[in-house]
């Protein structure tokens, strides 16, 4: 056959980072010919990672509309999905994870009856609302993929127990730590000014992120309640949060911790500040799934402010714990880390399951091998 035409299809910052290394891979290849289309579910934020990526979409849908709802964002990302995908007459379309995007661009290659590759297959947590929407999201996008990227054994075991087929599915690790070395360094300089007067030297800085739909009202108050406490009783800790542009966010976060001088509520951040403010940290709160995976890799705690993971490798290896969102919880667990030294070196240097640096690699040539232009996939991440 002639060149693979590849179709990769994102919307948001988390799917733009862990998409970056696989579409500058497949951008190299001879034999396959790739073309991007970003449906800017997100918008300020997508175009930092494009920036940063030096990526420009061949297509971009450009539905980010003030308060967007979730069927806002899937009826505008289906029907200019659809559209794309007849014009662009694909091979593959390639999805990331379990935005709405993704959703909705599963449905319209299924639609159109294009091969469909999902990146970062198999997660589940087995609870439709948490995380809400994504757990259904990513469950639909499993339903209709025809090649599955698990990033790891335990999701290929989740993707096994639905029926899915064996030859369907390659284990590749996860592509979110490709990126991460190519972003941080000991002298990077910030392009936030203001997380450059940090004293990262004299104090114990705690990033941390909070965005999670089904955080929003109660639990996020109790997360504020928490920081609040930490950052009254330990004088040498201090909190940087990016804030999240979402209303329903940053009123709370302004509201509880506007007035506390050792607490840090600035814009969103570009990838790269963020990766590196991690790695200048002493320690990660968030309710995000990619920092599940990048900061382990920068040798951080992780305290995930969510009842339940879809990441059950990082708790096994201890890199990463649950803290929930009740205040008392997140605040216990928190300043245990802050005064156990041994239980914080135990999770500071637990093992990352998620990674290697290779599966943009491996997915690469899983795709080859797909179509007949490899003689064998790659060896599983293990």
């Amino acid at each position: 056959m002639g060149k693979i035409k590849v179709l990769s299809i994102f919307g948001t910052r988390p799917e733009a980072v862990k998409m970056a290394p696989l579409v500058k891979q497949l951008a190299s290849c001879p034999h396959i010919s790739s073309q991007i289309c970003v449906t800017a579910q997100h918008r300020q934020m997508l175009d930092q990672v494009l920036d940063i990526f030096g990526i420009s979409p061949d297509f971009d849908l450009n539905i980010m509309v003030q308060n967007q709802d979730l069927a806002h964002i899937t009826t505008s990302a289906l029907n200019g999905l659809i559209d794309v995908i007849k014009r662009a007459k694909p091979d593959l379309v390639l999805v990331h994870g379990d935005t709405t995007t993704t959703m909705a661009a599963s449905l319209a290659a299924y639609y159109t009856q294009v091969k469909l590759g999902h990146v970062e297959a198999g997660l589940r947590t087995h609870d439709k609302f948490a995380p809400y929407p994504e757990e259904v999201n990513r469950r639909i996008a499993g339903v209709l993929a025809d090649l599955n990227f698990s990033p790891t054994m335990a999701a290929k075991s989740n993707l096994l127990a639905e029926n899915t087929k064996a030859n369907s599915i390659f284990v590749t690790g996860n592509t979110a730590i490709d990126a991460i070395d190519s972003l941080v360094s000991d002298g990077y300089g910030f392009k936030d000014d203001s997380l450059n007067t940090i004293d990262f030297a004299n104090k114990r800085i705690i990033a941390m992120t909070a965005h999670r739909r089904e955080n929003y009202g109660q639990p996020l108050q109790n997360i504020c309640k928490a920081v609040a406490r930490l950052a009254t009783d330990f004088d040498d800790v201090e909190i940087v949060w990016p804030v999240h542009l979402s209303p329903a966010v940053s009123n709370i976060a302004h509201e509880l911790l506007g007035n506390n001088n050792k607490v840090r509520l600035i814009p969103p951040i570009d990838v790269a500040d963020l990766l590196n403010l991690m790695h200048r940290s002493h320690m990660v709160l968030t309710d995000s799934g990619g920092l599940q995976e990048e900061a382990p890799h920068l040798n951080k705690p992780v305290l995930v402010l969510r009842d339940v993971t879809e990441r059950p490798e990082g708790l096994e290896t201890g890199c990463l714990a649950l803290a929930g969102t009740e205040e008392s919880t997140v605040y216990n667990m928190a300043a245990r880390l802050l005064t156990d030294k041994q239980e914080y070196d135990c999770m500071a240097q637990a093992r990352n399951p998620f990674g290697d640096g290779k599966a943009s690699q491996r997915i690469h040539k899983a795709i080859l091998y797909h179509f007949g232009l490899a003689d064998s996939p790659a060896e599983d991440f293990a």
